[in-house]
């Protein structure tokens, strides 16, 4: 489907929202998108002045590599996305939702519209020092970590919600057993914004979303939570969807009806001839440093055709030496680091997305410097 923006045929007009606007300005102006009361909604930096009159929202999406998506969304997707979550989460008219997390990305906008559906305004605990208790919050892993390793005050937070749905990046397993043994209900949430959101809980579908692995062990989703598609890039969209099916740049494998997700597409990387997971290595990595964020990365090579860089930030690091005698204990001597890059926070795209190509660009820059 073609859904250029600002075509002449387009009959719906778009206005951008402030991202410095009140809670409630914005959850007003949502309110009558939905309803197609009003005009649609851009969160992006883009100038899109019309769009379809079924597209209710527009928000933009980037991959770790650095791809620009713009993804629009219909009042049907985010209703059937926020109807779902609220079905899983046994969320009842009148409970609340903390909001933890920026509006231009949507799952910040899913949290208004869950409270929306459910007749409350969410508490906005963006940017504060003080917290206070909410039924159900939302966050990435960056802030599970942070609450872990001294914000305290976070941490209170997130223990007095019933549930706490964690998504925008996956959620490793050691970090996930620290929030459960703190008393954090975490959710695991598995989406992205084509599929309004995370999409798959604790690795289940939601109510009407379909799941599948493709041929080439790729995540495959369906259901009205599915994205209208993207804004002028009609080529990119076809590529990704067919016959009712989004196929993600996720490897995943299904287990007794349980999606398991594996990596991304690109995380497996070839040096020497031999294959490593980089996500491996950043487990293999939190288990053994669990009070530092790691990031494992593969940068082209002319020797080794790829070579292993690994970023990490966090309080008192080990050296690259200690780094590779871990990994190699693990993983065999395929799996030392060739570089370490000291970051004082990891560098993110959107919310809680590590930006690698930031990384392997520094590690370009830097290699035999």
């Amino acid at each position: 489907m073609d859904i250029s923006a600002n075509s002449s045929n387009r009959s719906r007009p778009v206005i951008s929202v402030d991202p410095v606007l009140a809670i409630g300005d914005v959850m007003n102006l949502v309110a009558k998108a939905l309803a197609h009361q009003g005009p649609a909604l851009n969160f992006t930096n883009e100038a899109i002045e019309s769009v379809d009159s079924d597209i209710c929202l527009i928000v933009g999406t980037t991959g770790s590599t650095g791809t620009r998506k713009t993804v629009a969304l219909s009042s049907t997707a985010l209703l059937a996305s926020a109807r779902a979550s609220l079905d899983y989460l046994q969320a009842r008219p009148g409970q609340t939702w903390a909001l933890l997390l920026p509006l231009h990305h949507i799952a910040g906008i899913n949290v208004l519209i869950r409270a929306l559906d459910l007749g409350t305004t969410p508490v906005d605990l963006r940017d504060v020092t003080e917290y206070v208790n909410t039924d159900f919050s939302a966050v990435v892993p960056t802030q599970i970590f942070q609450a872990l390793n001294g914000d305290e005050k976070l941490l209170a937070h997130l223990q007095s919600s019933k549930k706490v749905l964690v998504g925008g990046a996956q959620l490793q397993e050691d970090l996930l057993h620290q929030a459960l043994d703190a008393g954090i209900s975490v959710v695991r949430t598995y989406g992205m914004s084509e599929t309004s959101g995370g999409c798959i809980y604790e690795g289940t579908p939601l109510k009407g979303v379909g799941l599948r692995i493709s041929d080439a062990g790729l995540i495959e989703i369906s259901g009205p939570v599915l994205t209208s598609g993207y804004l002028n890039n009609e080529e990119l969209w076809n590529q990704q969807y067919r016959d009712g099916w989004f196929t993600t740049s996720d490897h995943g494998v299904i287990e007794d009806g349980i999606l398991k997700v594996l990596g991304r597409s690109d995380d497996v990387y070839n040096t020497g001839g031999e294959k490593v997971s980089l996500t491996h290595v950043d487990e293999i990595l939190l288990t053994a440093f669990p009070h530092l964020q790691w990031c494992a990365v593969a940068v082209d090579d002319a020797q080794w055709g790829q070579r292993l860089v690994v970023a990490v930030s966090g309080g008192e690091k080990p050296s690259i030496i200690e780094v590779s005698a871990v990994l190699s204990s693990a993983l065999g001597d395929i799996a030392k680091a060739k570089q370490l890059l000291v970051f004082d926070e990891l560098p993110l795209i959107g919310i809680g997305k590590i930006d690698r190509a930031q990384i392997i660009d520094r590690a370009q820059r830097e290699f035999n410097v």
